[in-house]
């Protein structure tokens, strides 16, 4: 009889490595099914809670309510009268609230208990605890911070929340996922990868032990306690998977001790690289808006035309040349009619994987406000972009158009201006794109503007109907947040080796 292997999802964000591993498998017999997924943020726990709506319906065959949901032709609340029985099973998913571990271990652990039955068959458990800690920029803001000690962050030791469920439950598998920044965390002057590893190859003290395996790299050696790795080992480099995008991030496989494993069939096939320019470019242009002018398209033109002119000077690029082509007028909307958004020249498995022809169109693609100092600003590094292949230092802005900031030449604002080019993989989006734009500016100059939060989604891989809920700022941070979800699927795959499935 069918049974699809269970996943608990701890720290579970708007859903990105469980979407991942949702994909995997027929459509009428989906090799994992969510269980239980965790998360504590009230914006992305909706959205976490409305995709796991999305898998209660047969075959992957979303109804067409839904459709009509994202085109917002009908709320949640009348998606939810239709489709009751689907909804209460997502909840149920998703436990009916944020939760936290640390917070809400018994109602969580309570809730894991009863997912799992008797625990019998086996099942897998992926998430990563939260990052700020442990990322280089978490770390800067905690030493400039008065008084902040790390022993009594307890960020620092949200892992032994997920280290509990792994002794308490012993999952045949587990993926965890963080920043590269882990590696070179210190706790009292020790490691804190070092200790995460000794504490998951034995999480109980006692007679279960896991083998833990990177995706990228066969072991440096094996011995008694398993196979052995250098720490940088763990880095999985999504750029060279597929991944539009350099984002770098410690991922690890720990494999219970009972289970045989090919260490060889665990490595990630590597793919082509796919560019920013493949996955944008047919998307619908979209002027900025303004923040402190008057904002409709003719005032935005005439800014944007007077930041074009200058930037071509400053670049040495033709003029004419670049106000040639017509600039946009719209700033987009929460969905838009277009068809054939995706372009032909993606990688034909990423696309299909994207693409959903039922949209009929686009949806959150729609622009944030700058201020016209910005725009000139963005005009210049796009089209820096665009003429050298890469964005200008800091150093190399015209002294007009730098910030007006005191610490402008203190050195620690080096890049902090970065346009995506359109022939390399897009730079790492990070929740940091909720705050400002500065380092998420579109390759397209005559655009002069940041991404949507659509742009952004695609480039982490979220499905074209990958609905996120919440503002916008709060959109913009849990996509920043997430696994990509083409790369989740890639290491559910080689998880479903493990189990022979």
């Amino acid at each position: 009889m069918y049974k699809p292997i269970k996943i608990v999802d701890l720290f579970a964000g708007p859903g990105g490595l469980g979407e991942g591993f949702s994909s995997v498998g027929p459509n009428d017999a989906p090799t994992f099914k969510i269980a239980v997924s965790v998360e504590k943020e009230a914006s992305a726990h909706s959205t976490l809670t409305l995709r796991a709506f999305t898998r209660e319906f047969k075959n992957r065959m979303l109804p067409y309510e839904y459709y009509q949901y994202l085109r917002g032709k009908i709320t949640k609340e009348e998606l939810i009268t239709i489709y009751p029985k689907e909804w209460a099973a997502a909840c149920n998913e998703t436990l009916g609230r944020p939760v936290a571990l640390g917070e809400d271990n018994k109602l969580i652990h309570s809730k894991i208990n009863e997912a799992l039955g008797d625990n019998s068959e086996p099942w897998v458990l992926i998430g990563g605890p939260p990052c700020q800690a442990y990322s280089l920029v978490g770390r800067a803001k905690n030493a400039g911070t008065k008084g902040y000690i790390p022993e009594d962050d307890d960020r620092h030791f949200l892992y032994r929340e997920y280290l509990d469920i792994i002794k308490q439950f012993e999952p045949t598998v587990f993926v965890m996922e963080n920043v590269k920044g882990l590696l070179s965390s210190k706790v009292n002057g020790i490691p804190i990868f070092d200790q995460i590893l000794l504490d998951l190859k034995n999480p109980g003290q006692g007679n279960t032990n896991y083998n833990i395996f990177s995706l990228s790299h066969a072991p440096r050696s094996n011995d008694l306690f398993g196979p052995n790795f250098n720490s940088k080992d763990f880095i999985i480099k999504a750029e060279e998977y597929g991944v539009p995008q350099a984002r770098h991030r410690v991922i690890l496989i720990g494999v219970r001790s009972d289970v045989s494993v090919n260490q060889a069939q665990l490595l990630l096939t590597k793919a082509p690289e796919v560019n920013v320019g493949q996955v944008l470019t047919n998307m619908p242009k979209l002027r900025s808006g303004l923040s402190k002018d008057k904002d409709d398209s003719v005032n935005w033109q005439k800014i944007a035309q007077g930041a074009l002119q200058n930037a071509a000077s400053l670049v040495d690029v033709n003029k004419d040349k670049i106000l040639k082509v017509s600039l946009p007028e719209s700033r987009g909307k929460n969905f838009v009619t277009k068809k054939n958004t995706l372009s032909k020249d993606l990688p034909k498995q990423l696309k299909d994987w994207l693409a959903d022809e039922k949209l009929g169109g686009i949806i959150q693609h729609e622009t944030r406000g700058h201020m016209s100092s910005d725009i000139a600003r963005y005009a210049y590094v796009s089209l820096f972009g665009e003429r050298f292949g890469r964005s200008p230092l800091i150093s190399e802005f015209p002294k007009h158009l730098l910030p007006n900031h005191k610490n402008v030449n203190s050195g620690k604002f080096v890049d902090r201006f970065k346009s995506q080019v359109s022939g390399s993989p897009s730079k790492t989006i990070t929740s940091h794109i909720a705050k400002d734009s500065h380092a998420f500016i579109h390759f397209d100059p005559r655009q002069s503007r940041g991404l949507t939060v659509r742009e952004a989604a695609r480039i982490q891989t979220f499905p074209e109907n990958y609905f996120f809920e919440g503002n916008r700022t709060q959109q913009y941070v849990q996509v920043g947040n997430a696994v990509p979800p083409y790369l989740a699927r890639l290491i559910a795959m080689k998880v479903s080796g493990i189990l022979n499935l």
